[in-house]
């Protein structure tokens, strides 16, 4: 049975390989644009900034370089239900520097689209096994974010050589260059 968090709670997670999924959906009738939602992680060290550029995984760099993250590509609507966008994780594959791993949902050219995350609604981060498809947590996102662009909505973190998960839900009113700043 999963384990639902709230903002801030943490959990260890156990398996070497699972699936982070992230959903929501979106009011597009509200601007008369439609949503284009992106997740992007970002694989960190000890000094809380991404290892290099490689380690930056999103649409255009589906891949870190020892192989363990890996985005599955992306969705231009967020339509449907469940997952909108998933990322396969390998523990035993990452870089013995790495220490963090984020989750970041940005909303792609929310400026000019007069976007945010006020509008969207119905959003989760998952995890998953995916020999059995077994859920083992989830985060649901209940705040209202009103002139938020991107949002963390949780990471893994190592400590004393465990993997642990927190549901983070918090936002920034930048967009991804904010996160890009904080982490680079």
């Amino acid at each position: 049975m999963a384990i639902n968090l709230e903002k801030g709670q943490r959990t260890e997670v156990k398996l070497p390989k699972f699936v982070v999924g992230l959903g929501w959906d979106t009011n597009s009738s509200s601007t008369g644009v439609d949503f284009d939602l992106d997740c992007s992680v970002f694989i960190l060290g000890d000094n809380k900034k991404i290892l290099s550029d490689e380690f930056f995984v999103f649409y255009n760099n589906l891949k870190s370089p020892d192989g363990s993250v890996e985005h599955t590509g992306d969705n231009l609507t967020g339509e449907g239900d469940g997952d909108d966008e998933t990322i396969k994780i390998d523990l035993s594959k990452i870089d013995a520097k790495a220490t963090e791993i984020c989750f970041i949902v940005t909303i792609h050219e929310a400026e000019s689209r007069k976007q945010n995350f006020g509008q969207v609604r119905n959003s989760f981060v998952r995890i998953y096994n995916p020999e059995n498809n077994e859920e083992l947590l989830k985060y649901e996102l209940e705040e209202d974010f009103s002139i938020e662009t991107a949002v963390e909505f949780g990471r893994l973190y190592k400590r004393n050589g465990e993997w642990k998960f927190e549901a983070v839900g918090v936002g920034q009113k930048g967009g991804l260059a904010d996160y890009l700043q904080k982490y680079s």
